[in-house]
């Protein structure tokens, strides 16, 4: 009969969105929750695999002749188009910097984007950071002047470029913008933080993803933070203990 009720606990559990180790052996050996005062450890991940670990190449194995204690450590060593260290066997290693996933310093995680690293300032389940992105703008005209006119129209079919008008001309825009992100922490995914985003990571909570899609557009939009926070109180997170 407790068996039975205890199936039938469990499958109430499921229905409601909660995961069933929130109850049952959370604390995991080894493991600790998150909190803000938590450190990573330091030191270059190469994917985000070591990062659910907390395993990165510390700095003892990075190759380099720069200071470990400078402030500037990581910096510095991203500057080059590559990272050598030393495996776990002591062999000599190399790796594109723009491979990695991004490294810690001081116990706070920089997750590199567009071949910047941009620290990531809110860690769970479900993480979020800005990053800031360069975004091109190209576009094709046939000024009649030779030259960008801001009155001319482009968008007459006639207008696109043609290499065998002289007076066809591109123009290629760039813009850097900030731009928010979010990180999977079970998957490792960053997604652009935005409404179905959002609502595709609400879906492991049931009841919260529930609640989310009954929203309005707008209200979707205005709580998106609001509901990933919710789901972070819900679902915490658990990294490996630090290496003391």
């Amino acid at each position: 009969m407790l068996k039975i009720l205890r199936v039938i606990f469990l499958i109430s559990l499921f229905s409601q969105g909660i995961p069933v180790n929130r109850l049952f052996g959370q604390e995991k050996e080894g493991m600790v929750k998150y909190t803000p005062d938590f450190r990573f450890n330091d030191g270059i991940y190469i994917n985000f695999d070591q990062v659910k670990l907390n395993s990165p190449i510390p700095k003892a194995k990075l190759l380099t002749s720069i200071d470990y204690n400078d402030r500037e450590f990581f910096k510095k060593i991203l500057e080059g188009d590559k990272v050598y260290f030393y495996d776990n066997m002591g062999v000599r290693q190399e790796i594109a910097k723009n491979s990695l996933w991004g490294y810690s310093r001081n116990g706070v995680l920089y997750v590199q984007v567009q071949d910047n690293f941009n620290r990531i300032t809110f860690v769970g389940s479900i993480c979020h950071f800005v990053a800031d992105v360069t975004t091109y703008d190209t576009r094709s005209y046939n000024s009649p002047y030779g030259y960008y006119d801001p009155y001319y129209s482009p968008y007459s079919y006639s207008n696109y470029y043609n290499p065998y008008n002289p007076y066809s001309y591109r123009s290629n825009m760039t813009r850097s913008e900030l731009k928010q992100y979010l990180i999977d922490f079970e998957s490792g995914k960053v997604l652009e933080f935005d409404v179905e985003n959002t609502e595709l990571l609400l879906m492991k909570d049931n009841q919260l993803y529930d609640e989310y899609v009954q929203l309005s557009r707008k209200k979707k939009k205005d709580l998106m933070f609001v509901y990933v926070r919710k789901y972070n109180e819900k679902n915490p997170l658990f990294i490996p203990v630090p290496a003391q």
